[in-house]
């Protein structure tokens, strides 16, 4: 394809021109500094956006693992009467096509103490089999075993909780309940020790300092339950297809209840990550925006010191598109290059980003991501390619769009003009 002049577009002669003009000369160094400060920006940018929207998706991805994990896509609770026919109902419900589990719970909260300190802990009464089949307990678990947790009179805590409590399995602890047995002096606390048969760790830190699991038939004992559950956790095969199984499961149920999925019970925590995760798109493009315009400034500037050599190329025949070319390349490489190498170096961080934040913990003995603070216990980094390929795509389109008015008005300059004061 040629123009008008019949020389070939993007042909090899404004390629040379272009990449010549990139490189740095002692009268253009300035344009020069320009130029390597709108690339170091545009590679800062597009690796930042990457690694943020990789922490941010690792952080949601994470927490959803761990949630679900734990915790039943949907959760059956009783309307009108108790929850005493919860076997019939489990049995009818696991019959549903698509659910994986289904796990009758006793829930109440009680203080769990050791001759050293005492915490708040969630007690959660469930079945050994149903434990067993949760792969956020059964392979997290760090000492003891879950063999025949029905059968003893045990629990399972977490690693936070131990470690607050200094104790460990085959350790006891106690549980204090402040609704126990009525007495003609008013309702007395249930204070009673159980051995701890196992310690798990889900790896989120509210969850391993607060829950405490006992089989259920104990538990029903020591909140004082006739027989019934709290509720009943259903994990299903698709989480996001949670609304359609409400109505399976509610068909099944084959008595009142009431259920709440996934989304109801998360809707707020997740929203508002939703939220902070796009907002912080939008703060972060600006760094690509600004170093969009650096390219711009350094164009013009660049068209305005090589504005003898435009006149002097218009004079042997190059076209205004000719002269266009020439530094939309120019500038167009500065976006392309910055892109490539910012997308490599976010790529890189992504892949070791738990390493880094360890080195950099290390080396200013701090600890940069707070498990307390942050759920977790380690930096999470999970890259989208959708994502990815939107933020090449925008910054690419950024640095193209930054090219086309200095290259339009390098195409525009009268060589006359130009040459009447050489």
């Amino acid at each position: 394809m040629a123009d008008p002049t019949g020389t070939r577009i993007f042909s090899a002669y404004e390629w040379m021109l272009s990449l010549r003009y990139l490189r740095s000369r002692r009268k253009e160094g300035f344009i020069s500094v320009i130029a390597g400060f709108s690339f170091l920006g545009i590679v800062l940018g597009v690796a930042t956006l990457i690694i943020v929207m990789a922490v941010m998706n690792g952080f949601r991805k994470e927490l959803l693992d761990k949630i679900l994990g734990l915790n039943g896509h949907l959760l059956i609770q009783p309307l009108e009467s108790p929850l005493t026919d919860w076997q019939e109902v489990a049995a009818r419900v696991a019959k549903v096509d698509g659910v994986m589990l289904v796990s009758p719970v006793v829930e109440g909260q009680a203080l769990a103490s050791s001759p050293f300190a005492s915490s708040g802990v969630l007690v959660r009464g469930v079945r050994g089999n149903d434990l067993a089949r949760l792969p956020s307990i059964a392979n997290k678990i760090k000492q003891g075993t879950l063999e025949g947790f029905d059968n003893v009179e045990g629990v399972a805590i977490g690693r936070r909780l131990a470690d607050q409590l200094s104790l460990r399995a085959g350790d006891n602890v106690t549980l204090v309940h402040p609704k126990g047995a009525s007495t003609p002096i008013g309702v007395m606390p249930r204070i009673k020790p159980y051995k701890i048969v196992a310690v798990f760790e889900v790896g989120m830190s509210e969850y391993d300092a607060a829950f405490v699991f006992m089989p259920i038939a104990e538990a029903q004992a020591y909140f004082s339950r006739a027989g019934d559950v709290t509720a009943i956790e259903v994990y299903t095969n698709s989480p996001d297809r949670v609304k359609r199984f409400r109505e399976l499961v509610s068909e099944a149920a084959g008595r009142p209840v009431f259920i709440v999925d996934w989304t109801q019970r998360n809707s707020t925590f997740f929203t508002a990550l939703q939220v902070e995760r796009n907002v912080m798109f939008l703060i972060l493009t600006l760094i690509v925006l600004v170093a969009a315009l650096n390219i711009v400034s350094g164009l013009i500037m660049l068209v305005k010191d090589k504005g003898p050599d435009i006149a002097i190329l218009r004079t042997m025949g190059a076209s205004q598109g000719a002269v266009m070319r020439i530094f939309f390349i120019t500038g167009a490489s500065i976006g392309v290059i910055g892109t490539l190498f910012g997308v490599l170096l976010g790529t890189v961080v992504c892949l070791n980003i738990e390493t880094i934040r360890q080195l950099i913990s290390m080396l200013t003995k701090t600890e940069l991501f707070s498990p307390e603070l942050y759920f977790l216990s380690r930096l999470p980094a999970e890259m989208d390619l959708r994502e990815t390929t939107a933020v090449i795509v925008m910054a690419l389109t950024l640095s193209v769009a930054a090219t086309l008015y200095p290259a339009f008005r390098a195409a525009r300059l009268d060589p006359v003009e130009a040459l009447r004061y050489e």
